[in-house]
């Protein structure tokens, strides 16, 4: 079988317009949840988010084509850009048809979309851009990706709400494990906040109203917490064949050890008693990776900051690892400096999972200042980085509909 690695990374994130921008952040705790910007939210019972801010299209894109793209596609762009440079990535011409881009998205081009309803109510139909549709649809993202930097590969979108980027990094690691192809530049992108997309929400109560303390806001775990807060970003990465990455002198970052998906086929938006699905997701990314739950030193949790899926997450990590889950697991959500990137939410997250290997730390659960007594004596890293050996690392995503994923990443150990 062959083992698929890691060898470069790339965010652009509520907290940062870099991967490591993004993870110096997430180590200190700084958020990058304020006052929402981008319209006026005055009347919205949610008026905060986790926007890119400076954010400068124009730094990755020419000018005359970023009218071309909804704004989820150029953070993608800056994104991959970003990984396919750290990994020194450039193949041959000929093997650029093995090479799969792949962005899970979950809402498409919103802003766009908005824009030219606007258009045909007030100017008529003749006036709608004709870069309209490819603008907003969600295969242009890793559509742009691949005409960009010539990958001819598969090219397609993986829309699982907020699993998406961990769907679309999962199925790139068994198709390179296979032979189907072999190398991927693969994650998530998500561009919602928009006046649509936090109305929405806003009309599931799901989005935190603690519009005073933005920063405050985002709660994993905590009995305080009130609901999510939205984000938007792109976390992408370039995955290769082991055999390759070494071939070529290529950094390894960390080694892509299991996947594990399932489906709750519950409720629509609620997850499953005791998180079922999401047990069946994790123990299945162990047994994809050949490790045992007790080898597992960190897990960058979904943890969203709802009351319910919270509390589920952590009844399924102690039914998947035991007493583990109380004696030497960490688990900490970095969603409470991001905020929620729906479906860019596990790629950044598997970036994030990444780094956190690389430099033996783990990220704190922030503003977590009264514990769920759900979560007792599940060690969830409040407040503070703290530094560990790792050499395993899960990260976990839900979505809407009960889609679940796990992604296990293992330090890279040659031979």
């Amino acid at each position: 079988m062959r083992r698929v690695v890691v060898t470069g990374v790339g965010a652009v994130s509520p907290c940062g317009l870099t991967a490591d921008e993004s993870w110096r952040a997430a180590v200190a705790g700084r958020s990058g949840i304020a006052t929402i910007t981008r319209f006026d939210a005055a009347s919205f019972p949610c008026r905060i988010a986790g926007e890119v801010r400076g954010f400068d299209p124009e730094r990755w894109i020419e000018r005359r084509r970023v009218r071309e793209m909804d704004r989820f596609i150029h953070l993608a762009i800056a994104a991959a850009d970003e990984a396919i440079r750290v990994a020194g990535f450039d193949p041959p011409e000929a093997a650029r048809t093995r090479v799969a881009t792949i962005v899970g998205v979950g809402m498409c081009g919103l802003e766009g979309l908005e824009q030219q309803v606007r258009t045909l109510h007030e100017r008529g139909p003749r006036r709608v851009s004709p870069y309209f549709i490819p603008s907003v649809i969600a295969n242009l993202a890793p559509g742009q990706i691949s005409m960009r930097w010539g990958l001819r590969g598969p090219s397609y979108t993986i829309t699982s709400a907020c699993a998406s980027g961990a769907h679309a990094i999962g199925e790139a690691l068994h198709a390179i494990r296979a032979g189907v192809y072999d190398a991927a530049v693969v994650g998530g992108a998500e561009a919602a906040v928009t006046p649509v997309g936090v109305a929405g929400f806003c009309a599931m109560r799901a989005l935190s109203t603690r519009n005073e303390e933005p920063e405050r806001a985002s709660r994993p775990f905590d009995v305080d917490r009130d609901g999510f807060v939205m984000g938007e970003g792109a976390g992408m990465l370039v995955l290769e064949t082991e055999e390759a990455a070494r071939a070529r002198g290529a950094p390894i970052l960390a080694e892509v050890l299991g996947y594990g998906a399932s489906a709750d086929a519950h409720h629509l938006t609620q997850p499953a008693p005791e998180g079922e699905g999401a047990q069946r997701a994790m123990r299945a990314a162990l047994e994809d990776g050949r490790t045992r739950p007790d080898e597992v030193e960190y897990i960058n949790a979904h943890g969203t900051s709802t009351p319910a899926g919270d509390v589920q997450e952590i009844e399924a990590i102690r039914h998947v690892f035991g007493e583990h889950a109380t004696r030497a697991l960490w688990v900490s959500s970095t969603k409470g400096v991001t905020g929620h990137l729906l479906g860019a939410a596990g790629g950044l997250e598997a970036v994030l999972s990444v780094l956190a290997l690389r430099d033996g730390i783990v990220p704190p659960t922030v503003n977590l200042d009264r514990p769920d007594p759900a979560t007792a004596g599940v060690d969830l890293v409040p407040h503070e980085a703290r530094r560990r050996p790792l050499r395993r690392v899960m990260s976990n995503s839900f979505g809407f509909g009960g889609t679940n994923v796990a992604l296990l990443f293992g330090r890279y150990e040659g031979g």
